[in-house]
């Protein structure tokens, strides 16, 4: 496989099915990849976490953002938010976040995912799309539930969570464009009358993640309202995609490997680690960017100040010099180090209620069903960044 050419923004038609051949060559081949003048891909473990780590890596996409998205909501909310920025605002705000998302507050959360879960399961017929009827509405009812938004306001927000992250891809469509900036408009629409009522009637900050948005820092520091919203629509982009995924993803996995599924059910025990070898092996982000503020040596050459660099979290997560039998599934890989949720300053805020709402989910799952199988073929989601599926159809006998 002759890779010279290969860009993310013109990828061969069976690259969404299975792009890890191509990474695996990548590897190989090009570990260090000229994209374009100007632009790398990185496909090897020890080059993705050492990029994570230099701070001469930022996180600001102003530069990469501005002819893609030009002027536009997209643009507004893609430079605003928590995971497209540098310190000081991205220190300001994960910190505001992570008082409402410690271990603690999981904990408590955890109760009502469980009940969550039970009655959606409970409302499974012989065959469902488990996408929609499972793990596309699980992680919309956990963030609506830190955001105390109103149960019955809550059926856009999916669709908004899509169109939004979709312009994210590497060649968006015109119609991508248009039906995420649409989105943000809709949704920082709904937000500022969410945020106005919660200003006059404030909800518990160690719960209510708007509340703590809202009222700042103990130092008296405030949020600005383009930040505000901006990080509330990220807070449901990143907990949906990252879940739903992860649910999917992982229950495709299972029925795959029949010995895997079989083990797991035998036990229990290995849920935990059975997570995060779903998150390395067909994890539910592929790929992260930084822009280079000084040259970075790197896989042995220099990378220059200025360089646009797409991070492969999906090519990193099979790499065999990290991962003994990288291309097998294994539910009990002890140690697995992968990078699906990030690395560093900038690892996934949500990455542990992510795991959470995935313990509990394939623990009721396993428990309620003794059968779990296929019910058609699947059709994966068409996008480059988010692995997922837009259909997962699902046999469930009791």
């Amino acid at each position: 496989m002759d890779l010279r050419g290969f860009r993310l923004t013109e990828v061969p038609a069976d690259f969404f099915d299975d792009p890890y051949r191509y990474y695996a060559a990548l590897r190989e081949q090009r570990p260090v990849h000229e994209l374009e003048p100007g632009s790398y891909f990185l496909s090897r473990y020890e080059d993705v976490v050492a990029l994570y780590r230099d701070a001469r890596a930022s996180s600001d996409k102003k530069v990469e953002f501005k002819p893609k998205f030009g002027d536009s909501p997209l643009y507004e909310h893609h430079t605003t938010s928590l995971v497209f920025n540098d310190p000081p605002l991205h220190t300001r705000v994960r910190a505001l976040m992570m008082g409402a998302l410690n271990q603690r507050a999981i904990a408590r959360m955890e109760a009502g995912v469980t009940r969550l879960i039970e009655r959606l399961l409970d409302g499974f017929s012989r065959e469902i799309d488990f996408i929609e009827s499972f793990a596309g509405r699980i992680p919309v009812e956990v963030i609506g539930n830190l955001l105390e938004i109103p149960g019955g306001e809550r059926g856009p927000l999916r669709a908004w969570s899509i169109a939004i992250l979709s312009g994210l891809e590497p060649k968006p469509t015109v119609e991508m464009l248009e039906r995420g900036n649409r989105a943000v408009v809709e949704f920082k629409d709904y937000l500022a009358r969410l945020v106005d009522e919660r200003r006059r009637k404030p909800g518990d900050p160690e719960s209510d993640v708007l509340t703590r948005l809202i009222q700042g820092e103990k130092t008296g520091e405030r949020l600005r309202a383009a930040e505000l919203y901006h990080n509330c629509i990220f807070l449901l982009n990143a907990g949906h995609e990252t879940t739903t995924n992860l649910l999917g993803n992982g229950l495709w996995l299972l029925l795959s490997y029949p010995d895997e599924l079989a083990k797991l059910r035998s036990n229990p025990a290995l849920l935990p680690s059975a997570i995060e070898e779903m998150l390395r092996y067909d994890g539910p982000i592929q790929l992260n960017n930084r822009r280079l503020t000084a040259p970075v040596p790197l896989g042995g050459t220099t990378l220059p100040e200025g360089a646009f660099v797409t991070l492969g979290i999906g090519a990193a997560n099979r790499d065999p010099r990290q991962f003994a039998q990288a291309e097998r599934f294994d539910v009990a890989r002890k140690p697995n180090r992968h990078v699906a949720f990030g690395h560093g300053d900038h690892a996934c805020a949500g990455m542990n209620v992510a795991r959470m709402e995935a313990r509990v989910a394939f623990s009721r799952l396993l428990a309620r069903f003794r059968r779990l199988e296929p019910a058609g073929a699947p059709e994966r989601d068409r996008r480059i960044r988010f692995r997922g599926f837009r259909k997962l159809p699902l046999r469930a006998e009791v």
